[in-house]
């Protein structure tokens, strides 16, 4: 229903004012420390991470979460050690005078939790005589912010979530841009608008505002399921009709372009990608979109595959927006578990964990946004604090046993892995990821979907909310009885909880007290400067 109400406001250039188009920052937080002071629907990357307004470390002083973290370092390697039940965890420093008297070292985990996710390692992809480009280079996850841009000749490798966001700054003092594209993306209206301060306040002083306007984004976000996961739905009618008529509205009489851009498989198959700035960019004369074939990079340039002769590009700066090596989990940390057996040889050929979380072969582990934990259609904070909240009392167990002389390993039993991931991969099958249209970092080169959930995030959240303790294998060195039966933990209620005719009443309770404080203050101000 929501879905079809954008659709009609778009087609009919009605005033678009829902909460997803307004606020979508609250939801990409978290539901215990919600924040009403963004600044704007999608906040920068200052604002979410940088000192003196940032929000990540607001949480971690709140927590007193630093004094638990190590800067400037690695996890190369976890060994389970089967005799003492830990895990040996090796560690390299990158930085600091720690670097360079102590570089490596190891230490010893009761349980390890991975929370590395999905997309944390840059993928670079192959490119014959890339070693041999005397230009500057860079990835996009991995940015320097010492370049300086302006009248560049720049090349961007890729046209994803991430070059969709590159490309209309750099092309504000580039002297040229050129952006390479191997397959088209649907994009959608990103809808992006400063919180008025008005709203920030009234966030800040009636909380219970904040949590509907949260709860409505929810049901907004979950709303776009369907049109995300299954193709023929109506509902992916209705977002194509939306992502097409984006498009030819921002790029007018140009039919050339509308060609180029335009995917042949339905959203959802690869990431759907929002912008309004990304298609006038262009428009711009200095803006190039290549849909050519990369065959190799020069020098000074890129040359493209061009019948009946090649085509050659002068760059002075090539950035690869070229995602991460998503499918790779743990990438480059060797983990080693049960028997000896390596994480990378397991999962060889695809991921696979038990609700995306614990693993068979890695006793007292949990992973943290892991196998078939991605979203098309929501937040994957709301899935994280999920996994995270399930996690607790698989640690909690382990650390009692310690606590109380004896070892406690907890590992998922192999059939129960199997038998979830079987039923999975079926309701995987037939779902829009899987379409054999189009490649992506959701599925593996064999077309399994290793990296997405097939369900609705209130479905993750409610299979999450209780452990059942005979999924597990556990083993004791102790007296401890070991746990059994399930063990209900509950979930985050992200949707909305009451009614309109009740927030209305809070709120106008809360202005009305605000009036009278705001009136009382002025007035004992006046009378101080009377007397």
């Amino acid at each position: 229903m929501l879905l079809r109400q954008l659709v009609h406001s778009i087609l009919h250039g009605d005033g678009l004012l829902t909460p997803m188009a307004l606020v979508l920052s609250h939801l990409y937080s978290y539901s215990f420390v919600q924040n009403p002071h963004w600044s704007r629907a999608y906040p920068e990357q200052q604002e979410i991470l940088f000192p003196r307004k940032s929000y990540i470390q607001d949480v971690a002083q709140k927590y007193g979460l630093y004094k638990f973290v190590r800067f400037s370092s690695e996890v190369t390697a976890a060994e389970w050690n089967s005799d003492s039940h830990e895990w040996n965890v090796g560690i390299q420093v990158l930085a600091g005078k720690d670097a360079e008297f102590c570089a490596r070292y190891t230490i010893k985990a009761n349980f390890l939790i991975a929370g590395v996710g999905q997309l944390n390692q840059p993928f670079w992809p192959k490119i014959t005589g890339q070693e041999s480009f005397q230009g500057k280079v860079m990835h996009s996850a991995r940015w320097d912010w010492s370049y300086d841009f302006a009248g560049k000749r720049v090349g961007i490798i890729g046209n994803g979530a991430t070059a969709v966001q590159i490309a209309p700054e750099v092309a504000k003092v580039a002297s040229h841009l050129t952006i390479f594209q191997r397959s088209p993306n649907w994009l959608m209206p990103r809808f992006d608008a400063e919180i008025p301060r008005w709203k920030r306040i009234l966030f800040d002083h009636v909380p219970v505002v904040l949590s509907r306007v949260r709860a409505e984004i929810m049901n907004a976000r979950e709303s776009y399921y369907q049109a995300v996961n299954h193709a023929d739905s109506s509902d992916s009618s209705a977002m194509t009709a939306i992502c097409k008529q984006h498009m030819q509205t921002q790029l007018p009489s140009r039919p050339d372009l509308w060609e180029k851009l335009t995917p042949n498989y339905p959203p959802g198959c690869k990431r759907i990608l929002l912008s309004d700035d990304y298609y006038p960019t262009l428009r711009l004369p200095h803006v190039t979109v290549e849909t050519r074939h990369i065959d190799r990079m020069t020098a000074n340039s890129i040359v493209l595959r061009q019948e009946p002769r090649e085509k050659e590009i002068d760059l002075d700066l090539v950035i690869f927006a070229t995602g991460f090596q998503a499918k790779d989990f743990l990438n480059g940390i060797h983990v080693q578990g049960v028997g000896g057996q390596t994480l990378s040889s397991k999962w060889a050929n695809g991921a696979s964990a038990l609700y995306g979380v614990t693993v068979d072969t890695l006793p007292n582990f949990g992973m943290l946004y892991g196998p078939n934990t991605n979203l098309g259609h929501n937040s994957i904070i709301l899935m994280i604090e999920a996994q995270a909240r399930y996690l607790v009392p698989l640690v909690r167990k382990v650390l009692k046993s310690r606590a109380g002389g004896g070892k406690l390993s907890v590992m998922p039993k192999a059939l129960r892995v199997q038998e979830w991931n079987k039923d999975l991969q079926s309701s995987l099958g037939s779902s829009t990821f899987a379409d054999p249209r189009c490649s992506s970092w959701y599925k593996t080169d064999s077309g399994v979907v290793t990296n997405n959930w097939s369900g609705t995030v209130v479905e993750y959240q409610e299979l999450l909310s209780k452990v059942d303790w005979s999924d597990y294998e556990l083993e004791r060195d102790g007296m401890q009885n070991l746990p059994t039966g399930k063990e209900y933990i509950g979930r985050v209620m992200e949707e909305t909880l009451f009614s309109t005719k009740q927030l209305v009443s809070v709120t106008a309770l809360a202005a009305v007290a605000a009036a009278v404080s705001v009136y009382l203050n002025r007035r004992s101000t006046l009378m101080k400067h009377i007397l």
